[in-house]
Order: C-alpha cells, then structure tokens, then sequence
C-alpha cells in the first residue's frame, strides 16, 4: 500500500478479535507493554506517549485481563485480553495507511492466535485531505445552501 494519502478519508482502522490465543502472553504485562511501546515503530508510526497498561479484575473471575493503550501522533492502538478465555481484541487506528495484512500476520504470530475476526474500516470517507478538497466541499455546500433558499 502506497504512502500517498488519498484525496478523501481520515484514516485506517483494523479492528482484530483473536481466539486461542497463549493465555500465559496474554498475562503478561510486561509483553503487553512491549508490543504497544514497540509496534508503532514498526507501523512507521510516530508514539507519543508511553504505553500505559493495567490488569483488570472484574466480578466474574474469568473476565479478568489485561488491558492497554499507546497513543500515536496518527491516533492510537488498543489491546484488551481475557486469558481464561484465550481472548483478545485489539485496535489499530491511523490517519497514515498501513499494512493491515502485515499488521494481522504480526498480532497472529506474537500472540499465537489460533482463529480471528477481522473488520477494516475506512474512516472519515469525507474527510478533506487537502487545502483543495476542504475548499471544494465548502464550495458545494454553499451551492446548495443558497439553492434551499
């Protein structure tokens, strides 16, 4: 996938829930950490902030997990896990476009995830990307404000 920003659009954002996945990496704060302080370096992302990371246990025991997040100058990655339930769900959103297959082939591979879901959205398909397509879109809707009069 190319550099160039399209024309329209904000951003990418992959959306991957995994299955089977290694519950003792799961646990793993400290892997955890690693991957979101890591990864965005790997994306050519620009991190802005340390990851933060915690552990979460809820009023049923089985829902108990880690849970995390990096903030990137291009909008940030999410990681959620259920051990017990060898789960994960994780977020990737970026106004720079990326690799979502390599992206997916990463998360499956460091966390041994054995089936997943997968939804890749395209955000923001109206956002205006240039100085001429926001100049262009409030043309228009001046145009069509003042055909409503």
């Amino acid at each position: 996938m190319g550099n160039k920003k399209p024309e329209f659009g904000f951003g990418v954002h992959l959306m991957m829930d995994g299955y089977g996945a290694d519950p003792i990496l799961l646990q793993d704060m400290n892997f955890i950490y690693n991957f979101l302080d890591e990864y965005p370096g790997k994306m050519d992302m620009t991190k802005i902030m340390p990851p933060y990371v915690f552990r979460y246990q809820g009023v049923v025991p089985e829902d108990w997990g880690i849970s995390g997040f990096v903030l990137i100058a291009e909008s940030h990655i999410s990681i959620h896990t259920f051990p017990d339930k060898q789960y994960l769900s994780v977020d990737m959103f970026s106004c720079k476009q990326f690799d979502t297959g390599r992206a997916v082939e990463a998360l499956q591979n460091l966390f041994r995830i054995q089936k997943y879901e997968l939804k890749v959205l395209d955000r923001g398909q109206e956002f205006p990307n240039t100085i001429e397509a926001s100049a262009q879109v409030v043309r228009m809707d001046r145009i069509l404000k003042q055909r409503a009069r």
